[in-house]
């Protein structure tokens, strides 16, 4: 094990153990054992009889709320903050919304009989049931002769008002007492205090579940929209998870992620709950760690590399091919840039490997005008294109009917946005669908020669640890689901290199993976007889 391996295992254990320790935090802090003056404690009225009302206004500030700048949206009469509810109704667009404003929800929760706008004794919270983003390009059918619908307001243009079609909100379950001190930052923003300073029950309106693909967007005619109101009681623990996600995500998008961006994120926190937010959590670490090194030992074997033998230049040459097709193919979904900047980086290092298979040198020559130049190809690797050719020969009987068939399929039966995307997206299909056939020629190499010792197997056995770990992401994140099938597609090609690992046995005769055998080196290593 090499030094930076070793400390790269170091800090990941250190980081593992001081994320258990953080998180373990957040779920138990210290009960405040002081009098009146030290703790702050929970007030009564949240063991009393509770009505709940929520309304909409155009004002923003809850401190500007009235009844005559505010419209009801929904109120129950017996509110049980234990309780978990789901109602779906239909809200009320003013016409200043539909001018390409704002709205706004205003959630009061209180002791029943008493009126939210007079009461001292009131929990409220307030968040944009609104918000303003690019239209979203339209699909046509590309043969169809109908045009389609030209919108006023174009994505090169002003962004137009979407609604919301969700609001969830929680409140907290847990008679905590806190140290007036040592409130946690995550809570304090949501604390309200009665006249007798105890602080009223802590309404947050939780804002992740706001999902970009999700946004209805508002036109003149939407006088109505559906809205869909969530509640459910909330943990200390589990609410200053979300509070620190939500600003985390508030700074993400300062550094420039847009809202589409933050989707993925947004869906892990969202449709899963703490058990499966705690696995993912835990895989995604290990998804970074065997990245590393999986990024390391293929770096280090490639540049390493001198000889081709054993080795598919079919498979290398396609494997770059694809990554680009696939990176042209995220840019066109706009898919997030989570996924699409190591895409961005695997394209990169995969233009490097076929310099290296076509042993490319590139010199600077007088004049500064660069020269490329090819290497040699010795008899070995000579042989193994041979096999490499010959496997491709029976792959294409298949693959060009099928990717072509796809293609057509493609057009005559599914919208487009453009020329382009359809092309873009019958690339892609050709690559995800079938791409486990360029892998082939691989194996059939590995077949002929019986061996498998020309191939980086440190680096493929972090590979296939991060294969497994993406079939959990591919039911968790947010990708097309032809990203979604390639995860699946990888296992089987991983099992079948397994089963040539256990088929082929290394061979001390055999050159390994710097072109000399283990028995050559053995001789050299022998004194002359002399």
């Amino acid at each position: 094990m090499s030094f930076v391996t070793t400390v790269v295992l170091i800090l990941f254990g250190l980081y593992i153990v001081n994320s258990v320790y953080v998180i373990y935090n957040l779920f138990h802090v210290p009960t405040c054992q002081g009098g009146t003056r030290q703790c702050l404690k929970p007030h009564g009225i949240i063991n009393k009889k509770l009505e709940i009302s929520i309304y909409t206004s155009l004002e923003e500030k809850i401190q500007n709320i009235n009844k005559r700048n505010s419209n009801l949206l929904w109120k129950s009469d017996s509110f049980s903050v234990s309780n978990q509810f789901t109602e779906s109704i239909n809200a009320n667009i003013p016409n200043e919304t539909r001018n390409n404003g704002s709205l706004y929800a205003h959630i009061y929760v209180y002791q029943a009989g008493v009126s939210p706008f007079e009461s001292e004794y009131v929990s409220h919270a307030s968040a944009p049931l609104t918000m303003y983003s690019l239209p979203r390009d339209e699909s046509i059918n590309l043969l169809s002769t109908e045009k389609p619908k030209k919108s006023s307001v174009t994505s090169n243009e002003i962004p137009v008002t979407h609604w919301k079609p969700i609001l969830n909100f929680h409140v907290l379950n847990e008679k905590v007492e806190f140290e007036r001190q040592a409130i946690p930052s995550e809570i304090y923003p949501f604390i309200r205090l009665a006249p007798n300073k105890e602080y009223l029950p802590v309404l947050y309106i939780d804002q992740l579940g706001v999902i970009y693909r999700y946004l209805k967007p508002v036109n003149k005619s939407s006088s109505e929209m559906q809205l869909k109101i969530n509640y459910a009681p909330i943990s200390l623990g589990k609410l200053r998870i979300w509070s620190s996600v939500h600003h985390s995500l508030k700074s993400m998008k300062d550094l420039g992620f847009t809202d589409k961006d933050l989707d993925d994120v947004r869906g892990i926190f969202t449709d899963t709950n703490l058990f499966l937010l705690a696995l993912t959590f835990g895989i995604t670490v290990l998804h970074l760690l065997f990245d590393f090194l999986a990024f390391k030992n293929d770096i280090n074997y490639w540049k390493h590399r001198d000889s081709m033998v054993g080795l598919s230049m079919r498979t290398v040459i396609w494997r770059c091919v694809s990554t680009f097709i696939i990176f042209l193919y995220l840019m066109d979904e706009q898919t997030s840039l989570l996924v699409l900047i190591p895409a961005g980086i695997g394209v990169l290092i995969e233009v490097w490997k076929v310099t290296k298979a076509f042993k490319v040198n590139i010199k600077w020559e007088k004049g500064a005008r660069p020269s490329v130049q090819f290497g040699q190809r010795t008899s070995k690797e000579k042989e193994t294109e041979e096999f490499d050719s010959e496997a491709m020969r029976y792959i294409s009987y298949a693959l060009y009917p099928l990717v072509i068939a796809v293609a057509v399929y493609s057009l005559l039966y599914q919208p487009q946005k453009s020329w382009y995307s359809w092309i873009v997206r019958s690339l892609v299909n050709g690559v995800y669908v079938f791409g486990f056939l360029f892998m082939l020629p691989q194996l059939f190499v590995n077949y002929k020669l019986k061996s498998v010792a020309h191939l980086p197997w440190r680096a493929f056995m972090y590979k296939a640890f991060n294969t497994f770990i993406d079939d959990v992401f591919a039911f968790i994140i947010v990708m097309p689901t032809a990203h979604r099938l390639a995860c699946f597609r990888d296992d089987v090609v991983f099992v079948i290199y397994l089963y040539q690992r256990w088929l082929y046995p290394v061979d001390m005769k055999r050159v390994n993976e710097f072109g000399v055998s283990y028995e050559d080196q053995g001789e050299e290593d022998k004194p002359h007889k002399d």
